[in-house]
């Protein structure tokens, strides 16, 4: 009998005890950045941060590869709580917030990257707080350097891409109407539909970073790069509001700091990444690329001047429009 009332007041203390198990937060962050990726290897450093720096009661569980599916299911199930973060290109963030635009769908606004990071530095706290008004918090910016056009034929000319059946990405039916206005024969897909849609000829050019079109092999049924700086592709992390507001103050600051880190190190690993992708892709795999000369940036340009007025307060907001613009200008001015 004895022994039986100590075991009573035993589970009574247990179950009196705080559920150490139930405090600890699990953070599921989605991303496209393929597994092994370095991309993916800076997310998994950031999360070793947050459980260091949290004692183990902050767990990111990283899920990689677009195994949730494109940037629009993230989007969705960041936004009905089934996951809580997300490595978003500009296309996913513009789903939560079109402002974002205004760094990503401005083709042949930027010289280099030199002008892009001037601009995004100045604009990007604007960004932040229209995201937040939205329900995410950015932990960080980054991107992987400029798109560049593969195509399965030498392409150099806009007249020489519209004569191909050019991907665009089906979550954007605006922009793709934006295209179509221009002359190109787009095709909606999602992302996850490049390569066999190359392979079966239902997409003959796509859009993307050098890195991506090596480790998507979209090299091989796309042989011909146009080295022309189109458009960068841009990217932040965010969280839901709803999930840190759940992380303990005292451990944000250094989070924000760990996340800061992380986004400077997949800027620097995706623009390096992408300069040797297409040394890689041209000495091994045998990729055709087509340099430009001034004449036909300038053609690039024109065709480009063409589409912004359709661009700006249609799918861009008319002052970051305008924002972006002057930003550029001031650069340009400046000794």
């Amino acid at each position: 009998m004895k022994l039986l009332t100590k075991l009573t007041l035993l589970l009574l203390l247990v179950a009196c005890l705080p559920d150490f198990a139930a405090a600890k937060q699990r953070i599921k962050l989605t991303t496209l950045a393929p597994k092994g990726s370095s991309f993916h290897k800076s997310l998994q450093r950031m999360s070793s941060d947050w459980r260091k720096i949290s004692g183990g009661q902050i767990n990111i569980i990283i899920y990689p590869g677009g195994i949730q599916g494109g940037e629009s299911a993230m989007v969705e199930r960041m936004a009905i709580n089934q996951t809580h973060a997300g490595l978003l290109s500009g296309t996913g963030l513009a789903e939560i917030e079109p402002s974002v635009k205004g760094l990503q769908i401005m083709p042949m606004m930027f010289n280099d990257l030199e002008e892009y990071d001037y601009v995004s530095e100045k604009i990007e706290p604007k960004l932040e707080r229209m995201i937040r008004a939205k329900g995410f918090i950015v932990l960080f910016w980054t991107d992987v350097g400029f798109v560049r056009f593969f195509a399965k034929e030498p392409v150099l000319t806009p007249d020489d891409l519209k004569k191909l059946k050019l991907f665009t990405w089906s979550g954007d039916p605006k922009q793709a109407s934006v295209m179509k206005s221009a002359g190109f024969n787009i095709v909606p897909l999602e992302t996850a539909d490049i390569l066999t849609s190359l392979q079966t000829g239902l997409i003959e050019a796509v859009p993307m970073p050098p890195f991506y079109a090596l480790s998507g092999q979209v090299f091989g049924p796309a042989p011909h790069m146009l080295d022309l700086n189109w458009a960068p592709l841009i990217g932040a992390a965010v969280i839901t509001e709803k999930s840190w507001n759940r992380i303990p103050d005292e451990f944000k600051d250094a989070f924000l700091e760990s996340a800061k880190k992380t986004g400077i190190a997949i800027k620097a690993a995706g623009r390096r990444e992408s300069y040797l992708a297409i040394k890689t892709m041209h000495e091994k795999w045998n990729l055709q690329v087509h340099p430009v000369d001034q004449k036909i940036v300038e053609e690039w340009r024109n065709m480009c001047r063409q589409i912004y007025p359709d661009l700006r307060g249609k799918i861009i907001p008319e002052d970051i429009f305008d924002e972006v613009e002057s930003l550029v200008k001031e650069y340009r001015a400046l000794p």
